[in-house]
């Protein structure tokens, strides 16, 4: 859930109750007698963990506000020192997001992003189905390395421009006609969200987990080895979402769609020839994205100590150094485009790395992990299908970041008391965290195709919840069942 800043008076007492209620656990927490196998350090750790999720909830304060209680927190509570967890700020995956997000508001800067889109929406065909299909791929394709909210802003700029033209041209208005639109307008919301899932820099939850998986068990997440297994799960819902969407939810009748192909070769033509700005910014792009995935086949030693944020941070740097031609004296990045980066999210990987490293450093892992000791025996697929299925219903009334921050400790601590691989358990969570399609203000592509008004709020629930069972019923089979067997193999 994305969180509105300019929200009105009568949020107030919600977010007064949230501190209350914080605060009461907080320091209901600290009061109890320490438990059998739990060290009074990690009690601490979790009295400041429930507080965080109470603020997160309720949005008291700034998310990320709240993300840096344990710089506060930890050393006035004995934790750990104030240099120790602010290291959590610094983790080598922020900058691999901060890197990403300087490629992604220059792509912006120079509309390559646009361009990109709408010359694989030209390329998909004239039909309805195919029409949502290119919008789709478009969308997701640019969320895998764009900021989601930033894609669908854009992506539906071009979409009412051709939804216009359409209404102009169609013959008559019919329901079938209008289911045109909303199908359109669902996609575009839709693919976003599952787009930023196959990549590391796609989405906050990604980074999350590689940075709580790294400081829980000292194994790095390399940005190929995510996309082996989370690529193939996104191209997958994407499919499934586009074929609801077309030919059961909003199918047409419409062959074609009319005025469609001119509507988006004049978006194009608006654009203007390439730009030499725009060819050098996709070179460091593809550059950046090869480096990415290669890294992770290679086994050399002269760059055994390269990260994938040091390719992120050398490709930002990269585009602060090149001129433009257009604009003299000028680079393709300055700092008045990079401060647009969202720094909040920044900020709150840093909180979310600090729950880990809390967790890790007090024991609160091993003695939770204790705790679960009844669902030992269960089959691994029912759990992993409850987790998953809790955790999108969960994450379409909370931030998915804050969802993602709080959860992966404990579902680590869960994977040793199961005895199975907590890399399986902790991407599932990770990938559930992005797969809320149900309400408006559950993610930001969400609230901005409904603000299209071609899309009512019954008919994002209605079509929402069966895509939300659908992206369960997808991680629980590719996590419980697909992959296990695969990695046997």
């Amino acid at each position: 859930m994305t969180s509105n800043p300019s929200s009105s008076s009568h949020d107030k007492p919600n977010r007064n109750i949230g501190i209350i209620i914080g605060l009461s656990l907080f320091s209901l927490i600290l009061l109890l007698p320490t438990p059998d196998g739990a060290s009074v350090e990690a009690m601490r750790v979790l009295a400041v963990v429930a507080l965080m999720a109470s603020l997160w909830i309720s949005e008291a304060i700034p998310v990320a506000a709240t993300a840096l209680l344990p710089i506060v927190l930890y050393p006035l509570l004995g934790i750990m020192k104030s240099s120790q967890v602010t290291g959590s700020y610094a983790n080598h995956l922020i900058y691999l997001f901060m890197g990403g997000f300087l490629i992604a508001v220059t792509m912006e800067r120079w509309n390559l992003h646009k361009r990109i889109a709408l010359h694989v929406i030209l390329r998909a065909g004239s039909s309805p189905q195919a029409v949502i299909l290119g919008f789709m791929i478009a969308t997701a394709f640019l969320s895998m390395w764009v900021s989601n909210t930033a894609t669908t802003m854009m992506m539906l700029t071009i979409a009412l421009a051709l939804v216009k033209q359409f209404d102009t041209n169609k013959p008559q208005s019919t329901d079938l006609n209008d289911n045109f639109s909303t199908a359109l307008m669902l996609g575009i919301a839709y693919a976003a969200s599952v787009g930023g899932t196959a990549t590391l820099i796609g989405t906050p939850p990604n980074a999350i987990l590689a940075g709580v998986f790294e400081e829980m068990y000292h194994q790095r997440i390399t940005f190929a080895g995510w996309m082996a297994i989370a690529l193939p799960l996104s191209i997958c819902m994407l499919i499934c979402i586009w074929w609801y969407l077309t030919r059961w939810a909003y199918p047409s009748q419409m062959e074609t769609i009319p005025g469609g192909r001119e509507s988006i070769k004049a978006e194009l033509e608006k654009l203007g020839p390439v730009t030499s700005e725009e060819r050098w910014v996709f070179g460091v792009f593809i550059g950046a994205a090869l480096c990415w995935i290669v890294r992770g086949f290679i086994d050399w030693q002269p760059i055994e100590l390269v990260q994938d944020s040091t390719i992120a941070i050398a490709a930002a740097l990269l585009l602060f150094l090149l001129p433009s031609k257009s604009q003299k004296g000028e680079r393709l990045l300055n700092w008045d485009t990079a401060v647009k980066i969202p720094w909040d999210v920044i900020v709150l990987f840093g909180g979310g790395f600090a729950i880990a490293k809390g967790f890790s450093h007090t024991g609160l892992t091993d003695w939770i992990a204790g705790q679960f000791t009844l669902l030992e025996g269960m089959n691994l697929i029912v759990i992993i299908g409850l987790i998953v299925t809790s955790v999108i219903f969960l994450t379409e009334v909370t931030s998915n970041t804050a969802t993602a921050s709080l959860l992966l400790p404990l579902m680590g601590a869960l994977a040793i008391t199961l005895h199975m691989d907590p890399y399986m358990l902790m991407a599932a969570t990770a990938l559930a965290c992005s797969y809320a399609f149900m309400l408006p203000a559950a993610t930001p592509p969400n609230a901005i195709v409904y603000s299209s008004r071609h899309v009512t709020i019954m008919q994002m629930v209605k079509t929402g919840i069966f895509i939300n069972i659908l992206g369960a019923l997808l991680l629980t089979v590719a996590f419980g069942v697909v992959i296990p067997a695969l990695t046997q193999n």
